[in-house]
């Protein structure tokens, strides 16, 4: 099914929402290889006291929202109403906000790191290259980005994943790091790591760590 006849965003939210146990079960226990906690530590280790942190597609808060609210001003953007139940549950201290990050607007300048762990790849590839422009304004000079997308191109489209269906899209990494450069945004490191699914496979992701210049 191509992404001409569907709505991906309501395939994204009401796949999110049916599937959240079963998806709390798999990346907790079936995921092995992810990186996550690490770059989630490098990142946390720049940031100011106090900093102002903005995560796009931040699930049921595992592990990202958890390691950066204490202590700092946290906001998680989802679409999914169930996802954002289980995040505020688990990190109260956060502000959660439910709607499609790509349509979200926020002042220039106005925020230390952004996150978008393992979401990019929901997103249909023609809206890319604005979103990653408008993250890269949110960003105060000298604030960072934490991102990961796939590590090679492909077809937007919906898929079986963990038995519902979920819209996917991807673009080659060069084409991915090539867009954060064009947003602005100066790539401190960079790697393409693959990790166990599980019955899901072994897909690779382009991790990044960026930073708007002062």
């Amino acid at each position: 099914m191509s992404a001409s006849e569907i709505d991906p965003k309501q395939i994204v939210e009401a796949g999110y929402n049916a599937v959240a146990d079963r998806y709390a079960e798999w990346s907790q226990n079936e995921i092995k290889g992810s990186p996550a906690v690490e770059y989630l530590e490098k990142l946390i280790s720049m940031l100011p006291g106090g900093a102002a942190v903005l995560e796009l597609g931040c699930g049921n808060g595992e592990p990202a929202a958890r390691m950066l609210a204490p202590g700092r001003q946290y906001t998680g953007v989802d679409l999914s109403a169930e996802q954002l139940r289980r995040a505020q549950e688990l990190v109260p201290s956060g502000a959660f906000v439910k709607g499609d990050y790509t349509k979200l607007v926020f002042p220039p300048s106005s925020t230390d790191a952004v996150v978008a762990l393992y979401t990019l790849t929901h997103v249909p590839r023609a809206e890319l290259a604005g979103l990653v422009a408008r993250v890269a304004s949110w960003l105060y000079p000298g604030g960072h980005l934490l991102a990961t997308t796939v590590s090679r191109e492909s077809v937007d489209g919906v898929y079986d994943w963990l038995g519902v269906p979920m819209f996917f899209s991807g673009m080659a990494a060069d084409a991915s790091l090539n867009l954060i450069a064009e947003a602005g945004l100066e790539v401190l490191e960079h790697e393409i790591v693959c990790q166990d699914e599980g019955e899901e496979g072994k897909p690779c992701f382009l991790w990044v760590l960026a930073r708007r210049p002062e």
